[in-house]
Protein backbone atom coordinates (compact mmCIF):
# COMPACT_ATOMS: atom_id res chain seq x y z
CA UNK A 1 0.00 0.00 0.00
CA UNK A 2 1.34 3.65 -0.99
CA UNK A 3 2.38 5.39 2.63
CA UNK A 4 0.89 8.44 1.06
CA UNK A 5 -2.68 6.63 1.22
CA UNK A 6 -1.97 6.23 5.35
CA UNK A 7 -3.83 8.70 8.52
CA UNK A 8 -2.97 8.32 11.94
CA UNK A 9 -4.68 8.98 14.54
CA UNK A 10 -3.69 9.61 18.25
CA UNK A 11 -5.73 9.85 21.16
CA UNK A 12 -4.47 10.63 24.74
CA UNK A 13 -6.24 9.80 27.69
CA UNK A 14 -5.77 9.74 31.49
CA UNK A 15 -4.67 6.16 31.25
CA UNK A 16 -3.75 4.88 27.74
CA UNK A 17 -1.88 6.57 24.70
CA UNK A 18 -3.56 5.04 21.71
CA UNK A 19 -2.54 5.16 18.22
CA UNK A 20 -4.57 3.79 14.88
CA UNK A 21 -3.13 3.43 11.43
CA UNK A 22 -5.14 3.08 8.95
CA UNK A 23 -4.68 2.87 4.96
CA UNK A 24 -7.02 3.46 2.01
CA UNK A 25 -7.11 1.19 -0.79
CA UNK A 26 -8.09 3.30 -3.80
CA UNK A 27 -8.96 0.31 -6.10
CA UNK A 28 -11.19 -1.24 -3.64
CA UNK A 29 -12.22 2.22 -2.03
CA UNK A 30 -12.18 0.97 1.50
CA UNK A 31 -10.05 1.39 4.15
CA UNK A 32 -8.43 -0.86 6.62
CA UNK A 33 -6.55 -1.17 10.06
CA UNK A 34 -2.95 -1.36 9.33
CA UNK A 35 -1.30 -1.19 12.59
CA UNK A 36 -2.43 0.11 16.05
CA UNK A 37 -0.06 1.06 19.46
CA UNK A 38 -0.44 1.77 23.06
CA UNK A 39 1.17 3.17 26.26
CA UNK A 40 0.14 3.80 29.84
CA UNK A 41 0.10 7.31 29.70
CA UNK A 42 1.93 9.35 31.81
CA UNK A 43 1.42 13.41 32.91
CA UNK A 44 -2.36 13.58 32.20
CA UNK A 45 -5.06 13.83 34.96
CA UNK A 46 -8.58 14.33 34.42
CA UNK A 47 -7.18 14.80 30.55
CA UNK A 48 -5.10 17.83 31.81
CA UNK A 49 -1.64 17.79 30.65
CA UNK A 50 0.22 18.21 34.17
CA UNK A 51 3.92 17.50 32.63
CA UNK A 52 4.38 17.95 29.44
CA UNK A 53 7.59 15.92 28.75
CA UNK A 54 5.57 12.47 30.51
CA UNK A 55 3.05 13.22 28.10
CA UNK A 56 5.84 13.58 25.34
CA UNK A 57 7.37 10.00 25.91
CA UNK A 58 3.71 8.20 26.37
CA UNK A 59 3.16 9.35 22.82
CA UNK A 60 6.46 8.14 21.38
CA UNK A 61 6.10 4.74 23.26
CA UNK A 62 2.82 4.41 21.46
CA UNK A 63 3.62 5.51 18.54
CA UNK A 64 7.05 3.13 18.15
CA UNK A 65 4.96 0.36 18.89
CA UNK A 66 2.81 1.58 15.95
CA UNK A 67 5.98 1.86 14.13
CA UNK A 68 7.44 -1.47 14.37
CA UNK A 69 3.94 -3.08 12.76
CA UNK A 70 3.75 -0.62 10.22
CA UNK A 71 7.27 -0.64 9.08
CA UNK A 72 7.77 3.03 8.41
CA UNK A 73 8.14 6.19 10.65
CA UNK A 74 4.88 8.08 11.43
CA UNK A 75 5.51 12.03 11.48
CA UNK A 76 2.42 13.21 11.17
CA UNK A 77 -1.19 12.63 12.90
CA UNK A 78 -4.42 14.19 13.25
CA UNK A 79 -5.31 14.09 17.15
CA UNK A 80 -7.72 14.77 19.80
CA UNK A 81 -8.83 16.83 22.72
CA UNK A 82 -11.11 16.51 25.74
CA UNK A 83 -10.51 17.71 29.24
CA UNK A 84 -12.90 18.88 31.89
CA UNK A 85 -12.14 22.39 30.33
CA UNK A 86 -13.79 21.26 27.16
CA UNK A 87 -16.88 22.68 27.08
CA UNK A 88 -19.74 24.31 24.08
CA UNK A 89 -21.86 27.85 24.01
CA UNK A 90 -24.06 29.14 21.78
CA UNK A 91 -23.62 32.61 20.34
CA UNK A 92 -25.46 34.85 18.13
CA UNK A 93 -24.76 37.46 15.66
CA UNK A 94 -26.26 39.52 12.90
CA UNK A 95 -24.77 41.99 10.30
CA UNK A 96 -26.37 43.58 7.10
CA UNK A 97 -26.16 42.17 3.56
CA UNK A 98 -22.67 44.52 2.25
CA UNK A 99 -23.99 44.24 -1.79
CA UNK A 100 -26.26 46.94 -3.22
CA UNK A 101 -28.72 43.95 -4.85
CA UNK A 102 -28.72 42.76 -1.13
CA UNK A 103 -27.73 39.47 -2.61
CA UNK A 104 -25.87 37.15 0.78
CA UNK A 105 -22.10 36.52 -0.45
CA UNK A 106 -19.24 33.69 1.72
CA UNK A 107 -18.36 36.97 3.11
CA UNK A 108 -21.42 38.05 4.89
CA UNK A 109 -22.04 34.83 6.24
CA UNK A 110 -18.28 35.49 7.49
CA UNK A 111 -18.76 38.22 9.08
CA UNK A 112 -21.98 37.09 10.72
CA UNK A 113 -20.16 34.34 12.43
CA UNK A 114 -17.10 36.38 13.08
CA UNK A 115 -20.00 38.39 14.99
CA UNK A 116 -20.84 35.59 16.83
CA UNK A 117 -17.59 35.33 17.93
CA UNK A 118 -17.26 38.45 19.31
CA UNK A 119 -20.15 38.09 21.47
CA UNK A 120 -18.32 35.87 23.47
CA UNK A 121 -16.72 35.56 26.97
CA UNK A 122 -14.00 32.81 26.66
CA UNK A 123 -10.95 34.96 28.80
CA UNK A 124 -8.56 32.13 28.78
CA UNK A 125 -10.17 29.47 25.83
CA UNK A 126 -9.47 28.84 22.74
CA UNK A 127 -11.67 28.14 20.17
CA UNK A 128 -11.36 24.45 19.04
CA UNK A 129 -14.51 24.58 16.43
CA UNK A 130 -16.78 27.14 15.31
CA UNK A 131 -20.38 25.59 13.23
CA UNK A 132 -23.18 27.64 12.81
CA UNK A 133 -26.36 25.80 13.28
CA UNK A 134 -29.30 27.97 12.10
CA UNK A 135 -29.54 31.40 10.21
CA UNK A 136 -32.55 33.46 9.98
CA UNK A 137 -33.28 36.14 7.32
CA UNK A 138 -35.09 39.21 7.89
CA UNK A 139 -36.10 37.20 10.91
CA UNK A 140 -37.17 34.19 9.27
CA UNK A 141 -35.46 30.91 9.61
CA UNK A 142 -33.84 29.71 6.36
CA UNK A 143 -33.32 26.03 5.83
CA UNK A 144 -31.14 26.07 3.37
CA UNK A 145 -27.27 27.82 2.65
CA UNK A 146 -28.07 31.57 2.89
CA UNK A 147 -25.62 32.49 -0.41
CA UNK A 148 -27.07 33.33 -3.37
CA UNK A 149 -30.27 34.48 -0.95
CA UNK A 150 -31.29 38.37 -0.93
CA UNK A 151 -32.30 40.24 2.03
CA UNK A 152 -31.59 42.92 4.53
CA UNK A 153 -30.11 41.13 7.71
CA UNK A 154 -28.81 38.11 8.08
CA UNK A 155 -28.75 36.28 11.65
CA UNK A 156 -26.32 33.17 12.66
CA UNK A 157 -26.84 30.74 15.78
CA UNK A 158 -23.62 29.22 16.00
CA UNK A 159 -21.47 26.63 18.69
CA UNK A 160 -18.62 27.07 19.85
CA UNK A 161 -16.60 24.42 20.90
CA UNK A 162 -13.86 25.67 23.71
CA UNK A 163 -10.92 23.88 25.97
CA UNK A 164 -8.67 26.00 27.83
CA UNK A 165 -6.17 27.57 25.53
CA UNK A 166 -3.17 26.59 28.14
CA UNK A 167 -3.74 22.82 27.82
CA UNK A 168 -4.18 23.00 24.00
CA UNK A 169 -0.68 24.70 23.89
CA UNK A 170 0.89 22.07 26.38
CA UNK A 171 -0.65 19.13 24.16
CA UNK A 172 0.61 20.58 21.36
CA UNK A 173 4.18 21.54 22.82
CA UNK A 174 4.10 17.61 23.88
CA UNK A 175 3.82 16.26 20.11
CA UNK A 176 6.11 18.85 19.13
CA UNK A 177 8.78 17.04 21.99
CA UNK A 178 7.73 13.79 19.96
CA UNK A 179 8.28 14.97 16.59
CA UNK A 180 4.77 14.78 15.69
CA UNK A 181 3.43 17.11 13.62
CA UNK A 182 -0.03 17.84 14.07
CA UNK A 183 -2.53 17.83 11.14
CA UNK A 184 -5.34 18.58 13.27
CA UNK A 185 -7.19 18.92 16.45
CA UNK A 186 -10.27 18.03 16.97
CA UNK A 187 -12.96 17.18 20.41
CA UNK A 188 -12.80 13.84 21.46
CA UNK A 189 -16.36 13.74 21.46
CA UNK A 190 -17.05 15.12 18.02
CA UNK A 191 -14.49 12.38 16.36
CA UNK A 192 -16.28 9.69 18.71
CA UNK A 193 -19.47 10.81 17.64
CA UNK A 194 -18.72 10.98 13.71
CA UNK A 195 -17.75 6.96 13.72
CA UNK A 196 -20.42 5.65 16.02
CA UNK A 197 -23.42 7.12 15.03
CA UNK A 198 -25.17 7.49 11.62
CA UNK A 199 -26.69 10.47 9.92
CA UNK A 200 -30.29 9.47 10.33
CA UNK A 201 -29.60 9.12 14.36
CA UNK A 202 -27.93 12.72 14.59
CA UNK A 203 -30.64 14.24 12.10
CA UNK A 204 -33.53 12.38 14.85
CA UNK A 205 -31.54 13.67 17.96
CA UNK A 206 -29.07 11.59 20.11
CA UNK A 207 -26.88 12.01 23.09
CA UNK A 208 -23.70 9.97 23.11
CA UNK A 209 -22.00 9.39 26.25
CA UNK A 210 -18.33 8.39 26.30
CA UNK A 211 -17.58 7.21 29.48
CA UNK A 212 -13.43 6.97 30.40
CA UNK A 213 -11.56 6.62 33.11
CA UNK A 214 -11.78 9.93 34.92
CA UNK A 215 -14.06 12.01 32.63
CA UNK A 216 -17.38 11.14 31.14
CA UNK A 217 -18.13 13.13 27.38
CA UNK A 218 -21.36 13.85 26.66
CA UNK A 219 -22.30 14.97 23.14
CA UNK A 220 -25.38 15.79 21.89
CA UNK A 221 -26.75 15.91 18.41
CA UNK A 222 -30.18 17.15 16.52
CA UNK A 223 -30.67 17.98 12.67
CA UNK A 224 -27.06 16.80 11.88
CA UNK A 225 -25.05 18.37 14.29
CA UNK A 226 -23.76 18.59 17.23
CA UNK A 227 -25.44 21.11 19.70
CA UNK A 228 -23.72 20.49 23.00
CA UNK A 229 -20.50 19.50 24.01
CA UNK A 230 -19.88 18.99 27.94
CA UNK A 231 -16.85 17.01 29.78
CA UNK A 232 -17.15 16.04 33.89
CA UNK A 233 -14.81 14.99 35.93
CA UNK A 234 -15.94 11.84 36.97
CA UNK A 235 -15.34 8.47 35.22
CA UNK A 236 -15.29 4.40 35.35
CA UNK A 237 -12.84 4.73 37.96
CA UNK A 238 -14.92 6.20 40.46
CA UNK A 239 -16.80 2.93 40.38
CA UNK A 240 -13.82 0.97 40.57
CA UNK A 241 -12.51 3.37 43.93
CA UNK A 242 -16.27 2.92 45.25
CA UNK A 243 -15.80 -1.27 44.90
CA UNK A 244 -12.45 -1.02 46.58
CA UNK A 245 -13.55 0.60 49.78
CA UNK A 246 -16.80 -0.25 50.00
CA UNK A 247 -15.23 -4.44 49.78
CA UNK A 248 -12.58 -3.49 51.62
CA UNK A 249 -10.15 -4.99 48.54
CA UNK A 250 -7.36 -4.10 45.98
CA UNK A 251 -7.90 -1.99 43.36
CA UNK A 252 -7.08 -3.95 40.49
CA UNK A 253 -9.34 -6.83 41.93
CA UNK A 254 -12.11 -4.56 42.25
CA UNK A 255 -11.91 -3.25 38.74
CA UNK A 256 -12.28 -6.74 37.55
CA UNK A 257 -15.73 -7.21 40.07
CA UNK A 258 -16.54 -3.99 37.76
CA UNK A 259 -16.61 -5.94 34.64
CA UNK A 260 -17.56 -9.05 35.37
CA UNK A 261 -14.74 -11.26 34.76
CA UNK A 262 -14.73 -12.23 39.01
CA UNK A 263 -17.46 -14.25 40.27
CA UNK A 264 -17.81 -15.71 43.57
CA UNK A 265 -15.48 -14.65 46.40
CA UNK A 266 -16.60 -13.75 50.08
CA UNK A 267 -18.63 -10.55 48.64
CA UNK A 268 -22.41 -9.36 48.30
CA UNK A 269 -23.13 -9.48 44.44
CA UNK A 270 -26.46 -7.29 45.65
CA UNK A 271 -23.66 -5.16 47.24
CA UNK A 272 -21.85 -4.73 44.32
CA UNK A 273 -24.95 -3.72 42.18
CA UNK A 274 -25.63 -1.27 44.33
CA UNK A 275 -22.10 0.20 44.56
CA UNK A 276 -22.15 0.31 40.63
CA UNK A 277 -25.50 1.52 40.09
CA UNK A 278 -25.25 4.21 42.55
CA UNK A 279 -22.24 5.61 40.87
CA UNK A 280 -23.86 5.21 37.21
CA UNK A 281 -26.91 7.03 39.15
CA UNK A 282 -24.34 9.75 39.01
CA UNK A 283 -23.20 9.85 35.88
CA UNK A 284 -26.32 10.12 34.26
CA UNK A 285 -28.15 12.53 36.76
CA UNK A 286 -25.64 14.42 35.08
CA UNK A 287 -26.15 13.83 31.42
CA UNK A 288 -30.11 14.25 32.25
CA UNK A 289 -29.57 17.60 33.64
CA UNK A 290 -27.59 18.32 30.57
CA UNK A 291 -30.59 17.66 28.74
CA UNK A 292 -32.77 19.77 30.80
CA UNK A 293 -30.88 23.01 30.39
CA UNK A 294 -31.46 22.41 26.65
CA UNK A 295 -35.10 21.63 26.71
CA UNK A 296 -34.11 17.89 25.33
CA UNK A 297 -34.57 15.91 27.96
CA UNK A 298 -37.08 12.62 26.98
CA UNK A 299 -36.99 14.31 23.70
CA UNK A 300 -34.47 12.63 21.29
CA UNK A 301 -35.57 9.87 19.01
CA UNK A 302 -32.75 7.98 18.62
CA UNK A 303 -31.74 7.85 22.05
CA UNK A 304 -28.56 7.37 24.20
CA UNK A 305 -25.47 5.59 22.90
CA UNK A 306 -22.83 4.70 25.32
CA UNK A 307 -19.38 3.92 24.53
CA UNK A 308 -15.78 4.58 26.19
CA UNK A 309 -13.79 2.34 28.25
CA UNK A 310 -16.41 2.26 31.33
CA UNK A 311 -19.06 0.87 28.43
CA UNK A 312 -18.58 -2.54 29.11
CA UNK A 313 -20.15 -2.24 32.59
CA UNK A 314 -22.57 -4.60 33.29
CA UNK A 315 -26.05 -3.85 33.55
CA UNK A 316 -24.83 -0.20 32.08
CA UNK A 317 -27.71 -0.11 29.21
CA UNK A 318 -30.80 -0.91 31.57
CA UNK A 319 -29.81 1.70 34.47
CA UNK A 320 -29.02 4.31 31.55
CA UNK A 321 -32.57 3.95 29.94
CA UNK A 322 -34.84 3.87 33.73
CA UNK A 323 -33.31 6.53 34.36
CA UNK A 324 -32.75 9.20 31.14
CA UNK A 325 -36.14 7.53 29.49
CA UNK A 326 -34.96 7.28 26.41
CA UNK A 327 -34.15 4.20 24.20
CA UNK A 328 -30.48 3.01 24.76
CA UNK A 329 -27.71 0.80 23.42
CA UNK A 330 -23.91 0.32 24.45
CA UNK A 331 -21.92 0.98 21.52
CA UNK A 332 -20.54 -2.00 19.18
CA UNK A 333 -18.41 -4.54 20.72
CA UNK A 334 -15.96 -4.64 18.26
CA UNK A 335 -15.24 -2.49 15.26
CA UNK A 336 -13.29 -4.22 11.89
CA UNK A 337 -11.93 -3.10 9.00
CA UNK A 338 -12.01 -5.91 6.67
CA UNK A 339 -8.75 -7.25 7.94
CA UNK A 340 -7.19 -8.99 11.02
CA UNK A 341 -6.97 -5.96 13.29
CA UNK A 342 -10.08 -5.64 15.43
CA UNK A 343 -10.95 -2.46 18.07
CA UNK A 344 -12.83 -4.93 20.78
CA UNK A 345 -12.74 -1.73 23.05
CA UNK A 346 -14.87 1.21 23.19
CA UNK A 347 -11.94 3.57 24.53
CA UNK A 348 -9.93 2.59 21.16
CA UNK A 349 -12.81 4.69 18.59
CA UNK A 350 -11.64 7.93 18.95
CA UNK A 351 -8.34 7.09 17.64
CA UNK A 352 -9.85 4.85 14.98
CA UNK A 353 -12.52 7.76 14.29
CA UNK A 354 -9.41 10.23 13.75
CA UNK A 355 -7.63 7.98 11.47
CA UNK A 356 -10.50 7.31 9.55
CA UNK A 357 -11.92 11.55 9.40
CA UNK A 358 -9.11 13.18 8.52
CA UNK A 359 -11.23 16.00 7.34
CA UNK A 360 -14.41 15.74 9.21
CA UNK A 361 -17.23 18.11 9.09
CA UNK A 362 -16.75 20.56 11.65
CA UNK A 363 -14.57 23.66 10.98
CA UNK A 364 -11.51 24.39 12.78
CA UNK A 365 -9.83 27.88 14.13
CA UNK A 366 -6.34 26.18 16.00
CA UNK A 367 -4.22 29.22 15.26
CA UNK A 368 -2.25 28.56 18.38
CA UNK A 369 -0.37 25.41 16.20
CA UNK A 370 -0.14 27.85 13.52
CA UNK A 371 -2.99 26.99 11.04
CA UNK A 372 -4.71 30.30 10.93
CA UNK A 373 -7.37 32.03 12.05
CA UNK A 374 -10.13 31.60 9.07
CA UNK A 375 -13.29 30.78 9.80
CA UNK A 376 -14.57 27.54 7.82
CA UNK A 377 -17.84 26.70 7.32
CA UNK A 378 -19.19 23.24 8.25
CA UNK A 379 -17.83 20.42 5.91
CA UNK A 380 -19.42 17.13 4.92
CA UNK A 381 -18.52 14.14 6.10
CA UNK A 382 -15.22 12.32 5.54
CA UNK A 383 -14.52 14.52 2.78
CA UNK A 384 -11.28 14.15 1.76
CA UNK A 385 -9.95 10.91 3.84
CA UNK A 386 -7.25 10.34 1.23
CA UNK A 387 -5.15 13.16 2.15
CA UNK A 388 -1.71 11.84 3.86
CA UNK A 389 0.57 12.53 5.91
CA UNK A 390 3.66 10.07 5.72
CA UNK A 391 6.83 11.19 3.87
Amino acid sequence: MNKNNITVGIDIGTYSTKVVVVGFDKSKNEPMILATGTSETNGMRFDYVTNVDAVAQSIKKAVKQAENILGIKIRKAYISIGGISLASTISTGSVIISKADQEITNLDVSKVIANSEENLDILNKKIIHTIPLSYKLDGKDIFARPEGLRGIKLEVRTLFVTCLKQNVEDLITAFGLAKIDIEEITASPLVTGNLLLSNKQKVAGCVLVDIGAETVSVAVFENNLPISVLVSPIGSMDITKDIALGLKISLEEAESIKLGSVTGGDYSKKKVDEIIEARLDDIFELVENNLKRLKRNELLPAGVIITGGGSAINNIENIAKTQLKLPTRVGPADYSLNNKFKIRDGSWYTALGLALSSNDEYSLDQSGSGVGENIKEVKSFFKSIFSQLLP
